[in-house]
């Protein structure tokens, strides 16, 4: 038995394998955000215990002899946010996360000052990986940042509480721009460019190795015998191992809160000054292109809060709407944007409103510009010479099979939607404490079932062409509004 702990942003996700890596039981419990200020993203990391709690209760309400016989525990976690801890392991302030983008100007000075990043790291600097968060606290809280012994992410902080240890996966911590993406090792030159050392870093070791072992107490409240926790990866190379996404030209669409495409590669392939993202995998010697957008159901789910409407009827209102008519567009930036643009001070809006536009032609150009948006990732990967062609669908947002046609009608791509069923983060992570325990990588990284592949129609992808340019036009217009 297996088990997989998933810290995400809107809730901690547990689910329990058995050996032949068959769903045992899964549980959830969410979480709150806090934006104290525009552009800020906050988590208090004790919510994030709370929650776990919780899940693995309800983990051993259901399912309390198989919880006794787990081999091992897996994270994986939402990346890029920072808990600042001091030298006795006390949390100095709350956790500043991914989509927070009040380090703009920080982001922008370090990733025009060097581009060490850039060709080190992989990537350009951009405000939600967390490298800019501690410029940030430097600046604005330095009296924080004097005090900050160690810097963590969020599923480590966890295993710091878990295991007593400071440890980090490859995957996740590509994510703080402090690594040397290539050699899989932190750079002295990158944690100069931020005041900091090894010394403030945790250790850092494959995600299907050992990292810490459950604390006795903590096992024995949850009923565990096996205590091993295994490193586990950063949410979306954890996604990728739940899909099965591990050879390189294997990818995935994630329509969650943010928006991803990811893409494996075999080399670290860095390319930067396009918007891609260049990351280590959570596999030993396999490394991944991403293109991310912040706001996918986000933006839809904004929509249902401002309107009252509920995101089904939302989306059962723009499937009356036929793509062929004129209607109004739409940019997701709610929380700026990173790929293609780095650019924290975008912002969403509907450009060409009438007063003859309903619901329903609002709700389809939200899920129309998120679709635009994704094709933007989709373009910068093709230029980075990822070419990909073909994905496995994920997220909550992929059971509207409107917005998955939509997608690859404006993309090209062929688009595969599994049988329903849980192959998140918190399955990867399961999985990826599955390898630890002797199991092939064959066995254990399978792709799941198909249901449906959507492949794209040539006419509305003509459609959706013209669209689109006008759409990107749109952005270049309004940008220095």
């Amino acid at each position: 038995m297996y088990v997989g702990l998933d810290i995400g942003t809107s809730g901690i996700k547990g689910l329990l394998l058995d050996e032949a890596m068959g769903f045992v039981a899964t549980a959830s419990a969410p979480l709150c955000v806090s934006r104290p200020h525009e552009g800020w993203s906050e988590q208090a990391p004790a919510d994030w215990l709370a929650a776990i709690e919780d899940v693995m209760a309800s983990l051993a309400a259901s399912a309390p002899n198989a919880l006794r016989a787990v081999q091992s525990i897996g994270l994986s976690g939402q990346m890029h946010g920072l808990v600042a801890l001091d030298a006795r392991g006390d949390i100095l302030r709350p956790a500043i996360l991914w989509n927070d983008v009040r380090n703009g100007e920080e982001a922008s000075a370090l990733d025009s000052a060097t581009d060490d990043f850039r060709v080190i790291g992989g990537n350009a600097v951009m405000p939600g990986f967390t490298a800019p968060k501690v410029s940030w606290l430097a600046h604005h809280e330095p009296e924080m940042f004097a005090k900050m012994a160690h810097a963590l992410l969020p599923k480590d902080y966890v295993r710091f509480v878990l295991s007593g240890e400071r440890l980090s996966d490859m995957s996740d911590a590509s994510g703080t721009l402090w690594l040397d993406v290539g050699k899989r090792d932190y750079s002295d030159q990158l944690l100069g460019h931020c005041g900091l050392t090894r010394a403030q870093m945790p250790q850092l070791v494959e995600g299907s190795q050992p990292a810490g072992r459950l604390k006795g107490d903590i096992a024995q409240r949850w009923g565990i015998k096996g205590r091993p926790i295994i490193a586990g990866a950063g949410d979306n190379a954890a996604a990728a191992c739940g899909l099965g996404v591990v050879e390189a030209g294997d990818g995935f669409i994630s329509l969650g809160t943010s928006g991803v495409v990811f893409v494996v590669t075999d080399d670290f392939a860095p390319a930067a000054d396009s918007g891609a993202h260049a990351f280590c995998h959570a596999l030993p010697d396999k490394w991944h292109q991403m293109g991310v957008i912040l706001s996918a159901t986000d933006s839809l789910n904004w929509l249902s809060e401002i309107t009252n409407h509920s995101v089904s009827a939302l989306a059962e209102a723009a499937a009356s709407i036929d793509m062929t008519k004129a209607r109004p567009y739409f940019h997701p930036y709610l929380s700026g944007e990173r790929t293609p643009h780095n650019d924290a001070n975008a912002r969403g809006g509907f450009i060409g409103l009438s007063r003859s536009h309903s619901i329903a032609e609002m709700a389809f150009a939200v899920m129309e510009g998120v679709a635009f948006a994704l094709a933007d990732c989709v373009r910068v990967l093709q230029d980075a010479g990822s070419h990909p062609t073909r994905f496995i669908a994920t997220g909550g947002g992929a059971r509207n099979h409107q917005w998955l046609q939509m997608i690859a009608d404006v993309t090209g791509c062929e688009i595969d939607l599994p049988i329903q069923g849980d192959y998140g983060a918190a399955l990867g992570a399961a999985r990826l404490g599955a390898l630890a325990t002797g199991q092939s990588q064959e066995a254990i990284l399978t792709k799941p079932a198909i249901e449906r592949v959507f492949k794209a129609d040539s006419a509305y992808h003509d459609a959706y062409q013209a669209r689109y340019q006008t759409w990107q036009r749109l952005y270049q217009a309004v940008k220095d509004i």
